[in-house]
């Protein structure tokens, strides 16, 4: 059974930086495309990055040239860098991995993946 656990999350002042990390506990990330999501109270679930089994990325706008998505296969973790955030940024984000929908690029933004982790809180205020 893969379990994906986020951790990085905490409180931040406008333009500071966090990193989040999402750990495997079992699970090839080489080949399957994983993403970051992010939902707030009351808001759909957003998607926020995407890198697939070639390392190609894809970002939601409002996080391009902020934020960047990476992996280290042999650790089996998922990374979120995530630079100049704003109090927009605030939300539960959550990693997720094995994209089952159709398409690529852009289309790795879209909820549809097997295994999600159970989230960590960012604040910035």
């Amino acid at each position: 059974h893969v379990q994906l656990v986020e951790s990085g999350g905490g409180s931040v002042q406008p333009g500071g930086s966090l990193r989040l990390s999402c750990l495997a506990n079992e699970y090839t990330y080489s080949s399957y495309c994983m993403g970051w999501f992010r939902q707030a109270p009351g808001k759909e679930r957003e998607g926020v990055a995407s890198i697939d089994g070639n390392n190609r990325t894809s970002y939601a706008d409002s996080v391009k040239g902020r934020f960047t998505i990476s992996k280290d296969n042999a650790k089996n973790t998922l990374f979120l860098q995530m630079n100049a955030l704003k109090p927009e940024d605030t939300s539960t984000y959550y990693c997720a991995a094995d994209f089952y929908g159709l398409g690529d690029g852009t289309a790795a933004l879209k909820p549809k993946y097997n295994y999600w982790g159970q989230g960590t809180q960012v604040t910035v205020s």
